[in-house]
Formats: structure tokens, C-alpha cells, sequence
């Protein structure tokens, strides 16, 4: 199947959402707010029971030497089944952890799941929580708050948890990095992954001064105009080597093409036309929404999960308010 999401036999899929948007069309959609069981339950992520077992050869059953196999109860037919192969140092944290984690760092803010879904076969699963606060830029621009945990279970990444505003015009997830303000936290599945997880509440106080720092620089990016820089910025975004090949050529021509339609003619940049803020709105949009990908829910997925695009985010945040 070309999406990510994992569907099953009986045409169900796992992943329920409070709304039905642009990035995500299985599933079940939900009308109230859920709890993190019920969470778990409504997206088919509960009682997996994944566990880490030691890996052995099928004919002679010789042990592989520092190599286990994480497996789950499938959550259809109750059957175990191989998710990754992992190394001695690997820590397991369940669906439940992670859901209640999120609920647990919230706690009575009046925050409300919104999403949840297990990818690529039950190897990577992801958790989201909409904030109750909104954020207004230079009394144009609406963001609402959202909190997001993603983990695997195959070793393939680390445990992701990140606070993030999304532009409701366009569906656009930003990202920015100011010092030791924390907007995103990651840990590996290794040592004493519970403490970890209990720590990262702590370390997330922070989030308020991150928002409030990012809500002032996006106001001064409003109050900034951008021409020719945007195309500098996006050389930058995406060096090109001298010695590129005539495809990857082909491919910043069409890039580019993109961002300049995206900043002079897109309805979503309307309110914020030809500024600094649009300039980096047009990067964060081509990124979410037009950068290649197999289809739109490999791209959704790649924009939740890949600490890659995340990362160009907060590059493009700061090199446009730079300019």
C-alpha cells in the first residue's frame, strides 16, 4: 500500500482522529474528547504487549549474540509478530506509556487527543494532544498549539516529543530553536527509559518562554519585507554542489518555482504578503505540502515523524529572520 498508516484485513485502520483534515483520510473520527485509553482503544493501539525477545536460529536454535527481536500481539488477531531486530541496550516503551505520558504532561490544562495511529505496520507509532491555547501573530495570523509524541519499536528512531503551532489557514507544522528553549525533546529507547519519561515534564516548563519567544520573532518577520532573499535562503535550505547532476538541477529549478508561486500568489500567504513571515510560511508549506513524496499520507507521515523535515524548519526560521 502506498500510505503508511496501518490498515487491516477487515478494511479498519489504525489511527482515529477529533477531526477530518487535509492529511489524514482512514480511520476513525471522533466528536468528543477521549482519554488516553480510550485512545488506545478507538485507533487499535492498546494491548500490544510488545515485548524484546532473545533472537535465535530456526533449525538448531543457536542463540544470535547481541541481536533481540521486539514483537507485539497484533492488535486484529492476537497472533506475535516481529516488529525490528534491536540491540542489548534497547528499551521497550508501550503505546499506553506513551499516550499517558502526553495526558500526564498536560495534566488539567484542558488539552484533548487529537490524533493517534500506528505506521508502517506497527513498527512506529504517534500520539498527538491539541493545546488549549491559540496564538495570534501581529493580530493577523492564527496558530493553534499542539503537543506530539512519536516512538518506534523497531530502534529505527529515537522517542520524539514536540510542542508545535500549526497555521490553521494552511495546516503548516512550525518549528523554531532559540538557545535552550526547549520546542522538542528526544531520547533514545536505551537505560532507564521511565525516568526519562518522567523528566521530560520538567524539562518542557520551558514551552511557555519558547512560544512566547517564537510569537515575538514571527511578529518582527511581519514586520520585515523579503524579495530576492527567499531564493538565498532556499540555496542555503538546499545546497546545490557544482558538480550536481542535470536531475538535481532540474529539481531546485522546480523547487524554487514552487516557493516563489507559494510567496507572491498563494491564498494562504493573503494577510502576509511579501514579508519575511510569509517568505519562511512558503518554505514550511512547500515542505508540508509539496515536497516529493510517494502521495499525501507518506507526506504527512514524513512531516510528523522525520526529525529531518523538523529540522529544516527551524533552519529556514532562522535564516529568514536573519535576513
Amino acid at each position: 500500500m502506498a500510505h503508511l498508516i496501518e490498515q487491516f484485513t477487515d478494511g479498519t485502520a489504525a489511527f482515529v482522529s477529533a477531526r477530518q483534515d487535509a492529511w489524514h483520510r482512514l480511520g476513525t473520527v471522533t466528536t468528543g474528547c477521549l482519554t488516553a485509553a480510550e485512545v488506545m482503544q478507538a485507533a487499535y493501539l492498546g494491548g500490544w504487549e510488545v515485548r524484546k525477545e532473545p533472537l535465535q536460529t530456526v533449525g538448531t536454535a543457536v542463540p544470535v549474540a547481541g541481536k533481540w527481536a521486539t514483537t507485539r500481539r497484533h492488535p486484529k488477531t492476537g497472533a506475535r509478530e516481529v516488529l525490528g531486530v534491536v540491540g542489548r541496550s534497547y528499551q521497550v516503551v508501550q503505546n499506553e506509556q506513551a499516550a499517558g505520558l502526553l495526558e500526564f504532561i498536560v495534566d488539567e490544562t484542558g488539552a484533548h487527543f487529537e490524533t493517534a495511529g500506528s505506521l508502517r505496520g506497527g513498527r512506529e507509532v504517534f500520539v498527538t494532544m491539541r493545546l488549549p491555547q491559540t496564538m495570534r501573530v501581529a493580530g493577523v495570523d492564527d496558530l493553534d498549539l499542539y503537543l506530539a509524541m512519536c516512538t518506534t519499536h523497531d530502534g529505527s528512531r529515537q522517542i520524539r516529543i514536540l510542542v508545535t503551532p500549526v497555521r490553521i489557514v494552511c495546516a503548516n507544522t512550525q518549528a523554531a530553536a532559540f538557545g535552550d528553549n526547549v520546542g522538542e525533546y528526544a531520547l533514545r529507547h536505551t537505560g532507564d527509559v521511565t525516568a526519562k519519561l518522567t523528566d521530560i515534564r520538567q524539562a518542557l516548563n520551558l514551552v511557555p518562554v519558547y512560544l512566547d519567544r517564537f510569537q515575538a520573532e514571527a511578529e518582527h518577520m511581519i514586520e520585515q519585507q523579503l524579495e530576492w532573499q527567499l531564493q538565498a535562503v532556499a540555496g542555503r535550505l538546499w545546497p546545490l554542489d557544482d558538480d550536481a547532476s542535470e536531475q538535481a538541477f532540474l529539481r531546485t529549478m522546480a523547487r524554487d518555482r514552487d516557493l516563489r508561486m507559494l510567496f507572491e500568489q498563494a491564498p494562504t500567504q493573503e494577510n502576509i504578503r511579501g514579508t519575511a513571515w510569509a517568505g519562511y510560511q512558503a518554505i514550511v508549506e512547500w515542505l508540508d505540502h509539496f515536497q516529493p513524496t510517494a502521495d499525501d499520507d507518506a507526506r504527512a507521515v514524513k512531516v510528523l515523524t522525520d526529525g529531518t523535515t523538523h529540522g529544516l524548519k527551524k533552519r529556514a526560521f532562522d535564516l529568514v529572520r536573519a535576513v
